[in-house]
């Protein structure tokens, strides 16, 4: 055999060589591609499922994704590590085939082959059997991050110096802030698409939203609330807590903001039973009542407790009923646990309550006549609006915020896409609104 059929023979070796390496590096970087897609799209509620179930992937796969940093950077290493070798494989094949030629025709046909067979086939795949696929390449992903974790870290290094010269925070979201977001958001997602109700929707992120919303967000004012006057009359405390449509009253006694008790309905009609059904019944002897020998502890509370805590507490303390005081102790409202959960379910009524914030009705021109009292978040359930209440709880507070002064009747403004025009005003207090959506 001649020189020249030799370097013929060579030639057509190494070609062969090269493309069976170009193929194999496109399969590990399709693994590469397909094993970040499955293990950042698997949900880990699934995951913990069949972990549970024994399944030693998915367990493997919860603990690949606690570090997700780490597993992202091993991951993207090693792809970009087979993706440039497999470029420049190619590169030198066609170079030596076609000549000058071969880095056009090398960069267009691994374009095509890393886009179909290195990232769409393998990512959609991922996306379709996410859990299937976290728990098979759960091991072999293990072995690379260990094997990686070396160059991960020295990388992540570089990463977070830059990040905080450039004056960014490279500290992660905290897990459960991480975790409730994403429920939040999945759920809003939901009802956007038709698939979640919108009474669900505001079920489920009203639960979420306690840890972030405080008692005085939602608190009965102290100026709307009904109280007794333990040095009054027996028959006119009796009177008031019959004609009352509330099973627990706050008593004071001096001054409205010295409350000394809280009295339940229940205890008042043991109370009266036992006086009535005496040796000597008679009417008379209610005038020996006193509310004091009948009344329970009251129970203080700060108006920035989460709403979360207080629903902790009250379950605890197996009691419905707090008062509100601020940083100084001075009365600031009541709240109850009905209260809480209305937040949750939305609005609670019995054959007692009296209506006092009614739906908002439309007029003709399209403007909603809504009392200045109706909070925010009543108002965006009801009408399913997305007012802000950061900065107030009811429509009045937030009117006044927004024009920062106590607007006259008939003043008009426009902010947050609404228009809003003062329809009545009680001194300082803003009683009823029109609003319209502009």
């Amino acid at each position: 055999m001649d020189t020249a059929q030799t370097a013929t023979v060579v030639l057509d070796f190494s070609a062969w060589a090269t493309i069976a390496g170009i193929i194999a590096l496109l399969l590990i970087s399709a693994f590469f591609s397909g094993s970040e897609t499955a293990l950042t799209a698997a949900s880990r509620g699934k995951l913990h499922s069949l972990a549970d179930r024994g399944s030693a992937g998915a367990s493997r796969a919860l603990r690949l994704t606690e570090n997700s940093e780490s597993l992202i950077g091993a991951v993207l290493l090693g792809n970009n590590l087979v993706n440039i070798l497999a470029a420049s494989l190619a590169t030198s094949l066609f170079m030596r085939l076609f000549g000058e030629n071969g880095v056009a025709f090398a960069t267009i046909v691994m374009t095509f082959l890393v886009l179909v067979f290195a990232e769409v086939l393998p990512k959609t795949y991922a996306i379709l059997q996410s859990e299937k696929a976290a728990t098979l390449v759960a091991l072999p992903i293990t072995v690379v991050v260990a094997a990686l974790s070396p160059i991960v870290m020295t990388v992540q290094f570089i990463v977070r110096a830059i990040l905080r010269a450039l004056g960014v925070s490279a500290e992660a979201e905290s897990e459960a802030a991480a975790a409730q977001a994403e429920i939040a958001g999945t759920i809003s997602l939901g009802h956007v698409e038709g698939t979640v109700d919108r009474d669900d929707r505001d079920r489920l992120l009203g639960a979420l939203d306690l840890k972030d919303r405080e008692v005085e967000e939602i608190m009965l004012h102290r100026s709307d609330m009904e109280m007794i006057d333990g040095s009054g009359a027996p028959q006119d405390i009796i009177n008031q807590c019959l004609t009352s449509s509330h099973t627990r009253l706050p008593v004071w006694q001096g001054d409205p903001e010295n409350i000394v008790g809280v009295l339940h309905a229940k205890d008042l009609l043991r109370a009266v039973n036992k006086i009535l059904r005496g040796g000597r019944a008679s009417m008379r002897n209610l005038d020996g009542f006193k509310v004091m020998d009948v009344v329970m502890t009251p129970y203080f509370v700060p108006e920035t407790t989460t709403l979360d805590d207080q629903l902790r507490e009250f379950l605890r303390r197996k009691t419905h009923f707090a008062l509100v005081v601020d940083e100084y102790g001075a009365l600031q409202g009541l709240i109850t646990l009905e209260d809480i959960i209305e937040e949750i379910i939305g609005e609670i009524s019995d054959e007692h309550d009296v209506d006092d914030q009614t739906m908002p009705e439309i007029d003709t021109m399209g403007h909603y006549l809504i009392e200045g009292a109706m909070t925010i978040r009543d108002l965006n359930r009801a009408l399913d609006w997305s007012l802000p209440d950061d900065e107030a709880n009811t429509i009045a507070g937030l009117v006044i915020h927004e024009a920062q002064m106590i607007p006259d009747v008939g003043q008009v403004f426009a902010f947050h896409g609404f228009r809003f025009e003062v329809v009545d005003r009680e001194q300082n207090k803003i009683t009823s609104l029109r609003i319209k959506p502009l």
